[in-house]
């Protein structure tokens, strides 16, 4: 059985971005509106494309488009924290990816929240599904769940 969701730790993670949170992802109850992590899922997602697989989202031949997404929130996040995001990969077929990211509260070990998606990519004029390539399934193996940090 795996690891709830919950019972995850920096170490699970590979990669980590820090997001400096703003006034306006604070909602009326003052703490980061839930639609806002799927910001954060997007900011460390394509960060990680462009920087470590190479990818030109404006003239990249396959784009990656989003078919299922989650999220759990296990503790309250609020401006004007800083968080650290970390991410991994979970499974990876010929053409599509499912990421998990971990929102942390900065220096903390447990996850405040934790969600993901999945990304088929597609040929960007036709939109059919098509292989990754060589160098963006190298990128993305380095974040499989079984591999080592960066």
């Amino acid at each position: 059985m795996s690891q709830p969701l919950k019972n995850r730790r920096r170490k699970d993670y590979p990669y980590f971005l820090s997001y400096r949170t703003r006034w306006s992802d604070n909602d009326q109850y003052s703490h980061i509106n839930n639609a806002i992590y799927y910001h954060f899922f997007d900011s460390i997602v394509n960060t990680y494309l462009i920087e470590k697989c190479g990818l030109t989202p404006a003239a990249a031949p396959l784009i990656g488009l989003v078919i299922s997404s989650f999220c759990e929130f296990f503790s309250p996040l609020s401006f004007p924290q800083v968080l650290d995001l970390g991410l991994r990969v979970t499974k990876m077929g010929t053409s599509s990816v499912t990421y998990e990211i971990g929102v942390f509260s900065e220096g903390q070990d447990t996850p405040a929240a934790v969600g993901g998606y999945t990304h088929v990519f597609v040929e960007r004029i036709e939109r059919k599904s098509a292989p990754m390539s060589p160098g963006l399934r190298e990128g993305l193996t380095m974040l499989l769940s079984s591999r080592t940090k960066l």
